[in-house]
Parts: C-alpha cells; structure tokens; sequence
C-alpha cells in the first residue's frame, strides 16, 4: 500500500509533533482536535517549532512552509479520517477513552487504512479488539519531543499482520525515524524498564540515601541522561508515571508500585511543570 494521507487525532504535545513530523517527511496531514481553541494552539506550536528549525539550519524557510501547509487542522472526525491511509491516535492514556475513539474512527475510516496508537504501555491487542479490522492495528509508541526523538517503538497485537507491521517500519523510515519491534506486553521495552529505574531512583530518595537534586545530577553527569529522574518525570508529567506504574503493578505486581514520594505528588495535586509545581518548583 503506498501510504500518502495521514490522519492524527488529537493535537497536544505528541500529536502536534507527530503531525509536523509526517508533514515534514511529505504526507499530507489531518491533525484533529475536540476543540478550535487546541487546534489554534497546535498550529502556534508547529510554527514555532518549524521556526527554530529554519533558524538552527536544519531546514530552509520553503520546506518549513511546505510542511506547515501539508497539515490541515479539523475538528471533524469524519473529515479527518474519512480518506486516510494510516492513523494514529494520540489521545490522553485512557484505555476505555482510546477505546471509543477507535471505534468511531473504525466506522468512518476506508477498509484499507491502518490503526495506530501511540500509547506508551496499553494492551494493543485490547485497543484493537474496540475495531473491525485487529490485523491492521499496531502499536506506534513515540517519544517527546517527536521531532527530535529518533526512536519509534513498534508494537504487534495478537493479530497484527507482517504487512501492516512492515508499512508502518516504511513510514517510520521515511520520516527519518528508526524503529524496534516488540510483542504486545504491559509496557513494552522502554516504558517497563524506564519505570524500573525511574521507581529505584524514587526509592533512593524516599531512602534518604540522597537528596532528589543530588540524585539528578548523578543520573546526568554520572550516566550522561540529558535530564535526571525528577527533573524528567516533572517534564512529562507526575499523573503519566504514576499512571505507567499503576498499569504494570496490575501485571508484574509490588515492583513497580509508586514510590511514596511520587504518591505524595498525585495527592496534592503538584503535577510538575503543567501544574507549576511538582518535586521542583516553577515560574
């Protein structure tokens, strides 16, 4: 199947980075939203990032402009998927949520398109079994910022077929990215062994073996991570990792429970950066 219109539902930060980059890559994009207002804020964050890659060098002003125009912004469902080739769902970590939204883009979607889900630890096979078509449905699990990230971690369903794994692996590659792929199991390569040491690093604190500034400058000058584990997890959200344990402690048991310092977090309600304050305090 040759893969040129590809819709991306939901707008936030991985979808807008998803969708700038398959427009960067050529294919001509529906990025789709509930709301003109998260579209409106999409479209100021494509722009600037396309801005501060003309800026950097890494693409001239015509190719930016190129890229902007290949997406088209919609709150249309039907609009967005009705002629797709390959979607993917980038909608909050919900499994009953992205449930519903595939079964809706399942009815209105051509018989040929492929179903992708960027979840980062959700049962594929669970996800696909919301649709009529489980053979084409694939795990896509990207990771931010998309646009500068170069791994994409690809997931098989129990009945995902060799060919929609192979055309996903094409797109993959054509947008620049590289790709590893794994069978459909709670949280897959990176995110089971990234909560691993994410919850060891928690524990080292709770300890009181190290303070967590201490522990976040051993991770980035002692093992060259660009951010340390708190630092990190205020980034992408004290919700999203407490969500990602709750999810393989379900599977794997007491290992990968929350450590009580990220509990501490989820109950005052002190997110990280989107809430202004997390185990760091922000402007």
């Amino acid at each position: 199947m040759q893969v040129e219109k590809i819709a991306v539902i939901g707008a936030g930060t991985m979808g807008n980075g998803i969708a700038q980059v398959a427009a960067m890559a050529g294919y001509q994009v529906q990025m789709r939203d509930v709301e003109q207002a998260l579209i409106d804020r999409a479209l100021g964050t494509i722009q600037n990032s396309l801005n501060r890659l003309v800026k950097s060098g890494k693409l001239t002003a015509a190719q930016a402009e190129a890229a902007c125009g290949r997406i088209q912004p919609t709150t249309d469902l039907a609009q967005a998927v009705g002629d797709a080739d390959v979607v993917i769902e980038a909608v909050p970590e919900k499994l009953e949520l992205k449930k519903q939204v595939f079964a809706g883009i399942d009815a209105l979607c051509p018989a040929h398109a492929i179903l992708a889900t960027n979840t980062s630890q959700l049962s594929i096979t669970a996800l696909a079994h919301a649709t009529r078509r489980p053979e084409s449905f694939i795990g896509m699990h990207w990771f931010s910022p998309p646009v500068l990230m170069r791994l994409i971690e690809i997931v098989r369903g129990f009945d995902t077929s060799d060919t929609t794994v192979q055309i996903i692996q094409n797109i993959s590659a054509q947008m620049g990215k590289e790709t590893v792929v794994c069978k459909d199991s709670q949280g897959f390569i990176t995110t089971r062994v990234f909560q691993a040491f994410l919850n060891e690093c928690f524990r080292v604190c709770d300890e009181g073996i190290a303070s967590m500034e201490d522990i976040d400058k051993a991770i980035k000058l002692g093992l060259n991570h660009p951010m340390g584990p708190f630092e990190l997890t205020d980034y992408a959200g004290a919700d999203v990792a407490n969500s990602a344990n709750e999810g393989l402690t379900e599977v794997f048991g007491d290992r990968f429970r929350s450590p009580q310092c990220l509990r501490r977090l989820i109950a005052s309600g002190n997110l990280g950066r989107k809430t202004g304050r997390g185990f760091y305090r922000y402007k």
